[in-house]
């Protein structure tokens, strides 16, 4: 991971029901108060029994509030101690930065490196809804490796809804910051390392991005680290010079707030969330060690600045057939060379690689891009048909329970709610989807590293 030389998560919606949860009184003790207040309220009386009994039942009042309040205290004190635990859960094999939950800054890079080191890649998901969301950091957890998981712009309006106003990116940057919050919210209840991504942003979506810059710096200026792990500018159809140009300008403002840089040199081919390159030139397809090397030696000049590559080497975006796609990993093993070369340095890949594009490669091009320098690759079309298949499945195996409300084999009067419940269908979407997943990181060797 290139630099110079060489975590607080946000208290969201549920976080905050909790805490009140444990402020709030219980109903009982908001009756026996109000009991309390009204009878303070009345007229004294002459009668002494009248007034005894107006001190008794006060007196009750503060007892049963005293000892509610005792309850409450040791509450909050067993969830500081559960969150404390998870917080200062450390790894065996990753390096001590690196902790449970979304990763930033420092511990980010450290994350990076190890995986260079230890060749293999994280898997780059894209993610629409929470479901997918919890799938991969599901799957992340029974791999015993991180995961990264991506949001793309029309993922942040689908977030956001479909019907919601996207002037001016409105719904896109509100959507993909609110799953950002998510992903906060719940990473460090599943253990692993989560990396919170967004991915291609053309020049013509730069308004997306700066929108979550945005949120990030006012994020690091509440909680010292950004919202997001990383972006990625998508400048590939651009000249050379505007592309690092453009990348330069936005890594010397990310890198204030610790914010990684991933950028896309070259094509990749066919087409992902609108962006279509079917038609492209087949040289633009293949990144040449010249080209890498003047991106470096532009992003490296940047005080902690820090960037990965995403550099094209027949690598492309869509469903294919294994063997459909001819890939040339040996681009990616010369330009190390080459850049280790042109910085005299002792390392033998001083670039991070990302991989995007990977369906129909061999297993053997994947991994020998991995010994190149590879550090994430993205995952999606696998997984998006793994969601729908298990929903698929579901339907096609309660068919008969899913045809009406009321009514099933069982009897015409029986309810159906337990199967229409959307929640069946979608966890069966996200079981799919998980394993789907754990099976792509098995490929990319992301698996008992932590």
């Amino acid at each position: 991971m290139p630099s110079k030389a060489c975590s607080v998560a946000l208290a969201g919606a549920g976080a905050y029901a909790a805490a009140t949860a444990f402020l709030a009184p219980t109903a009982p003790q908001v009756n026996q108060e109000l009991q309390v207040r009204h009878l303070r309220q009345q007229p004294a009386e002459s009668s002494s029994s009248s007034s005894t009994g107006v001190m008794a039942l006060g007196a009750a009042g503060v007892v049963v509030a005293s000892a509610q309040a005792a309850k409450r205290t040791v509450r909050r004190a067993q969830v500081v101690r559960q969150a404390t635990a998870v917080a200062e859960k450390t790894f065996t094999k990753m390096p001590a930065s690196v902790k449970p939950g979304v990763v930033t800054g420092q511990a980010l890079v450290d994350l990076l490196n190890y995986a260079k080191e230890n060749q293999f890649a994280i898997p780059g998901v894209n993610v629409v809804s929470s479901s997918s969301v919890n799938a991969c950091m599901e799957a992340a957890k029974k791999a015993g490796g991180p995961v990264m998981v991506t949001f793309s712009k029309g993922g942040g309006q689908f977030l956001a809804g479909k019907a919601a106003d996207n002037s001016d990116d409105a719904a896109s940057i509100a959507g993909t910051i609110a799953g950002a919050l998510h992903v906060r919210q719940v990473a460090k209840l599943y253990g692993v390392p989560v990396i919170l991504h967004t991915d291609h942003c053309q020049k013509a979506w730069l308004p997306w991005f700066d929108g979550l810059i945005e949120a990030s710096e006012e994020y690091f200026e509440k909680y010292g680290e950004p919202l997001f792990s990383s972006h990625m500018l998508d400048l590939s159809e651009e000249p050379l010079e505007e592309n690092i140009s453009i990348c330069k300008k936005y890594l010397e403002r990310m890198a204030k707030i610790n914010l990684l840089l991933e950028m896309e040199l070259g094509v990749t081919g066919g087409e992902e969330d609108g962006v279509d390159n079917t038609d492209v030139d087949s040289s633009r397809l293949y990144t040449q060690p010249e080209e890498v090397w003047q991106v470096y030696e532009a992003l490296a000049s940047i005080p902690n600045g820090n960037f990965t590559v995403a550099a094209a080497f027949g690598n492309v975006h869509g469903v294919y057939a294994p063997g459909n796609v001819s890939l040339k990993p040996v681009i990616l093993h010369n330009t190390q060379k080459y850049i280790k070369e042109k910085l005299g340095c002792d390392s033998d890949k001083p670039v991070s690689f990302v991989f995007h594009g990977g369906s129909g490669s061999s297993l053997e091009d994947i991994r020998y891009a991995i010994e190149a320098g590879v550090v994430k690759m993205n995952i999606d079309t696998d997984t998006q048909w793994a969601f729908w298949d298990g929903m698929n499945e579901y339907q096609k195996k309660n068919k008969d329970y899913l045809q009406a409300q009321i009514g099933n084999p069982e009897g015409a009067e029986k309810p159906n709610k337990k199967y229409y419940d959307p929640r069946m269908s979608l966890r069966s979407g996200e079981e799919s989807m998980a394993e789907r997943l754990v099976k792509c990181m098995e490929d990319l060797k992301c698996v008992d590293v932590l």
